[in-house]
């Protein structure tokens, strides 16, 4: 069970069907023996040749009234499979872009919860400690991020799951880190190290308005794949960056000191170990040039 707040500070609990699975698979000793084949990119693999699948659309109708999703949030299609229905695209127009230049904004629809990183390139995720480091598996490069911000942002599966640049620059590399395909559920991070154990690309983007910026994909339990998109080495903020396949993921970005400030509400919330929920292209943080 966590605690989720929206924009207006209205806090809900979440204990689903679904977290309360994981919960007895990750608290329990025999469940983390059963997790050890779930959690393998074959297994990933495996259960998304079914996802591909045409007989797999017969999973569509009951995971959308499961999970509540507003269809009309969407273009209207014809699904071949339960992942095309998965990945399927916004309607034009469901969603808002903050542009102001100065507006940090969400990459997804998501939960997020934003970290101080300490000079020693130390962040906390609930009571499990990571380093920049270990994220990026790049001691040069973390260094780089000493006292800036890690920010979270945690899709679950009824959630939109395309995501875009969260503003415009340049890319200047791309890496992919081979791993192992855990569950991002809060639940999980109390027994693993997930976001140094699981699969994961990013990017590293020199953007117009907040420095030099890390866009990171992480891959959970279920999504073998992450879909990033082919691109020059310019992009613009609003972009689409890529898709997960089925589950649950997270979009890391990392800001370094004196970049990005997070708006006042997530900052508190996420002190207090509460998520925000919020959009793709809605504002999440400001620029603190200046300051």
């Amino acid at each position: 069970m966590h605690l989720i707040a929206d924009r207006k500070g209205n806090i809900t609990q979440e204990n689903t069907l679904q977290d309360r699975i994981l919960e007895n698979l990750y608290s329990r000793k025999l469940g983390r023996l059963l997790l050890k084949p779930l959690v393998t990119p074959l297994f990933s693999r495996m259960a998304g040749s079914f996802l591909d699948s045409g007989l797999s659309t017969l999973l569509i109708r009951n995971f959308i009234r499961f999970h509540g999703i507003d269809m009309w949030d969407y273009e209207p299609k014809k699904y071949r499979s339960f992942n095309e229905f998965f990945t399927r695209r916004l309607a034009e127009g469901a969603r808002k872009m903050e542009k102001a230049p100065e507006v940090l904004v969400s990459p997804c629809d998501s939960r997020v919860s934003v970290y101080e990183i300490n000079d020693d390139c130390v962040f906390r995720v609930k009571h499990t400690p990571y380093t920049v480091e270990s994220l990026l598996k790049d001691r040069k490069l973390a260094a780089e991020y000493a006292g800036g911000y890690v920010w979270l942002f945690r899709l679950c599966v009824g959630d939109y799951h395309r995501y875009i640049y969260a503003d415009s620059g340049t890319i200047r590399k791309f890496v992919r880190i081979p791993g192992v395909l855990h569950t991002v559920n809060p639940v999980a991070n109390e027994q693993f190290p997930i976001y140094k154990e699981n699969t994961r690309e990013f990017c590293i983007l020199q953007s117009e308005n907040f420095g030099k910026m890390i866009q990171m994909e992480v891959g959970a339990l279920l999504v073998g794949k992450i879909i990033n998109h082919p691109r020059g080495c310019v992009v613009r903020r609003g972009w689409e960056k890529g898709r997960f396949a089925f589950g649950g993921s997270t979009v890391i970005l990392i800001t370094g000191r004196g970049a990005a400030r997070p708006d006042a509400d997530i900052l508190e919330n996420s002190r207090q170990g509460i998520e925000t929920r919020v959009r793709l292209g809605e504002r999440v943080g400001a620029s603190a040039a200046g300051e």
